[in-house]
């Protein structure tokens, strides 16, 4: 029996990494790629968390939805929701710089929060959505697990390809010349705004669905769950340990700081009720003990991203 605990909690792990790693990749693409500062990730992963439960719940009197559809038409409509909520914030913010913007993506996210809470014909408020199906959610528990680890890391798979080639195609050079160097890329004709809106946009789409996969591996979602220690700060904390700019970084920091997040969990849950309150605190603490050790010895991170000679600053970089 203790032995299934282990591989059911083995599992449980690696199917956070893989949602969180989906969240770094669409950071990766917004930060790493383009520079844009968005502190408001918990926004777009609670808009695609709760499209799409609404797509795919059953009907519920006094709330819409009722839609009925596959889950994968919800992880559809998730990523178009939050692509569709990034553009009129990424046409209004984007125009920030760095700490501005970060500001103004924490304010929206805040305001996509609340209205989450108090939107009872939308959301079911506080109580949230509940009876969100999950793909081989009847199969035997480890089974159903299992199976759903399967399907995160093809999605995983999937979008890390996708990302990579975006990367290494003129599109990403692109990019990156335009975060390094933005007077250039304007002196050769890009255009830096549409530019950008098209990362923020893409970024968003992935952190939507990041958030459908957790809601279908819950069943269920509230407010609660839309914490922006969790859904936002330690995306940030995956991405720069893991190294910015780089994919393989972004879903190894995932990994690293999902485990000792996880694993610290463990240790203080171990300790009597009146301290293990407090000790919950230390998880942050090692948290962030270890980015300032990383960011110390090595401030680009485990995995730095890959430079290509002088591709960032050549003609053929804004081409």
């Amino acid at each position: 029996m203790e032995l299934i605990g282990l591989v059911n909690y083995a599992l449980f792990m690696c199917i956070f990494i893989g949602i969180y790693a989906l969240l770094a990749l669409g950071l990766n693409i917004q930060w790493g790629f383009a520079g844009l500062f968005n502190a408001g990730i918990a926004g777009f992963f609670a808009v695609g968390a709760y499209a799409s439960a609404i797509l795919t719940t059953p009907a519920v009197e006094g709330r819409l939805g009722g839609f009925d559809q596959p889950f994968f038409v919800g992880w559809f409509g998730a990523m178009v929701a939050a692509a569709l909520i990034a553009w009129p914030i990424g046409k209004i913010c984007l125009r920030f710089r760095s700490d501005y913007l970060a500001i103004a993506t924490i304010g929206v996210a805040e305001i996509i929060r609340l209205v989450i809470k108090s939107e009872p014909a939308l959301t079911n408020g506080a109580r949230g959505i509940t009876n969100i199906p999950r793909p081989f959610g009847d199969l035997p528990y480890v089974q159903s697990q299992l199976a759903y680890l399967v399907i995160v890391l093809v999605v995983l798979a999937v979008a890390y390809l996708l990302v990579q080639r975006q990367f290494n195609a003129p599109w990403g050079r692109m990019m990156r010349a335009i975060r390094d160097n933005e007077l250039a890329a304007r002196a050769m004709g890009k255009n830096i705004e549409y530019r950008r809106l098209e990362a923020f946009i893409f970024g968003a789409a992935l952190m939507g669905l990041g958030g459908a996969l957790f809601a279908h591996f819950n069943r269920s979602i509230t407010p609660e769950a839309i914490d922006p220690m969790v859904a936002t700060f330690l995306v940030w904390i995956m991405l720069i340990l893991g190294g910015s700019g780089n994919s393989k970084g972004a879903i190894l920091g995932a990994a690293v700081v999902w485990i000792i997040w996880s694993v610290s969990e463990i240790a203080t849950d171990q300790l009597p009720h009146e301290y293990a309150i407090k000790a919950k605190y230390i998880r942050l603490f090692l948290i962030g003990l270890m980015l300032q050790i990383v960011l110390r010895f090595r401030p680009e991170g485990i995995l730095p991203e890959p430079l290509r000679g002088d591709t960032r600053t050549d003609d053929s970089a804004l081409k």
